[in-house]
């Protein structure tokens, strides 16, 4: 239900929809989707902020994009450390 909220609240993400009306997600729609998520939950912005974030940063993608490869590198630091 969130995902179909989404989808009706946001401009940029429209998966396809087979004959029977379910929804096929591309790798692009996955990352919208992830992207949506990080403004909302983890940074705490409205809909409506998040909506006008989309709008007006042309890098919003990019940065979110070095954001999620510095998650990845700070979790394989982290093993690294736990090994030792």
């Amino acid at each position: 239900s969130l995902l179909r909220f989404w989808e009706n609240e946001f401009d940029i993400l429209k998966p396809k929809k087979n004959p029977k009306g379910n929804r096929l997600f591309r790798p692009e729609d996955v990352k919208n989707i992830k992207l949506i998520y990080h403004l909302l939950r983890e940074r705490k912005y409205t809909i409506e902020g998040a909506k006008e974030y989309l709008k007006s940063s042309k890098l919003a993608e990019k940065k979110f994009e070095v954001i999620e490869s510095l998650k990845d590198l700070k979790a394989f630091l982290n093993g690294i450390k736990a090994s030792l």
